[in-house]
């Protein structure tokens, strides 16, 4: 791989970092700012909403501006965010410079997924997209909990200080590792382009899997402390080692889902999701026995992060032609899907399901997402489409 590709995952891992380690500091967030621990959650909320619809709106603004210079400005922009957030005077301030990092990390993702693309044969754009989605899976194994360790012992405040050092050495890389010319702007394809292509049913099917694979991760994923400790019985003081392990299978999901969208990019795309819905009911049937229920966690996150990296792959091979608004709504699709499956568990569990019953959630929508991807193939199939070729070439 491009040696480029591995300052896109830094900065990857620094704003993975950014956006999960308020969780870990939340408590001593909250005290230091005098509001309570619920209304300090608005600052993962709104962090979530900056992604979801600051990101696209930036992106289509900012579609002129050289790739490489536009990243450069967002990491920078990151970095100035951290310093400020790290001397943040009261609540209000500090929720709107979340907002506003929030916006440049949606902005982020959507440009790094296609200038990432771009530095690799087509046969290689699974694995340049895998190695990205790596630096958010890897800050959750590395960065989050030493970010938390830091917070713990010195203060929330140094967590954002050490969070200001890793934005410098993220922009340095970007600087160094990333060629002058990479990405640059030749011919915009204009707002009603952008608009247009995602009117293909490769795009849209790709959403719709997308939600459904959110709503098959997130909806145990937001309770699954209560779950491990209510259902399983683990002790509070295992959860933590539970989760990293979940940590782990993601990473090593991530890098699997790359490799195999690189040979069979629709094949996977039908047979993961049908796989994860098996994975599902298995995990609903040994939920009350705790190894059991640890290694099908463990399948269950690798399995979750290997369908996203050919969601992604599929959504930017077939939006090559007017790439900005479709990759800026990947990251905000996932943050939306984020939302929304919160928001069900929430319903389920406030209707009187028990946290049992949350991963009945995933087998529904993995059977949809299955069924999706089969639609997909054989509407394909059936017009003899082909992906478009890159803006600019012929």
């Amino acid at each position: 791989m491009p040696l480029p590709l591995l300052a896109l995952f830094f900065a990857a891992f620094a704003f993975g970092t950014t956006e999960f380690v308020i969780a870990g500091v939340l408590p001593q967030v909250a005290e230091g700012l005098g509001v309570s621990i619920p209304n300090a959650g608005y600052l993962v909320s709104g962090y979530a909403i900056g992604i979801a619809i600051g990101g696209p709106l930036m992106t289509i603004a900012t579609g002129r501006v050289p790739r490489k210079t536009l990243l450069m400005w967002v990491l920078v922009a990151f970095t100035v965010g951290q310093l400020a957030c790290a001397l943040a005077p009261d609540f209000v301030s500090m929720l709107v410079l979340r907002v506003v990092i929030a916006v440049g990390h949606g902005v982020y993702f959507g440009v790094a997924m296609v200038v990432g693309i771009g530095l690799v044969r087509p046969e290689q754009r699974g694995m340049a997209v895998a190695l990205i989605l790596a630096g958010l899976t890897v800050s959750g194994i590395i960065g989050v909990p030493l970010g938390t360790a830091i917070g713990t012992i010195w203060g929330w405040r140094a967590t954002f200080w050490a969070m200001f050092v890793l934005g410098i050495i993220a922009t340095i890389a970007m600087a160094l590792l990333l060629p002058r010319g990479t990405g640059a702007v030749s011919a915009p394809a204009g707002l009603r382009n952008e608009v247009r292509v995602l009117g293909r049913q490769q795009v849209w099917t790709c959403l719709i899997i997308m939600l459904m694979l959110m709503l098959c991760q997130f909806v145990p994923y937001t309770y699954i402390t209560p779950l491990l400790q209510e259902v399983t019985g683990i002790s509070p003081a295992i959860v933590p080692f539970v989760l990293l392990l979940c940590g782990v299978g993601s990473t090593v999901g991530v890098f699997i889902g790359g490799r195999l969208s690189a040979r069979y990019l629709l094949p996977t795309l039908m047979i993961l999701p049908a796989l994860q819905a098996v994975t599902m009911l298995v995990i609903y049937l040994v939920s009350p026995y705790p190894l059991p229920m640890i290694a099908a966690l463990f399948v269950w996150s690798g399995i979750n992060f290997a369908i996203g990296t050919p969601i992604q792959t599929r959504i930017l091979s077939w939006t090559a032609d007017a790439p900005n608004l479709a990759s800026s709504l990947i990251p905000s699709g996932f943050n939306f899907g984020i939302a929304i499956a919160a928001s069900v568990g929430a319903l389920m569990l406030n209707a009187g399901f028990d946290y049992r019953s949350l991963p009945l959630v995933g087998i529904a929508s993995m059977s949809v997402a299955t069924l999706v991807a089969i639609g997909s193939y054989v509407w394909e199939k059936r017009s003899g489409a082909v992906p478009p070729k890159a803006a600019g070439q012929v």
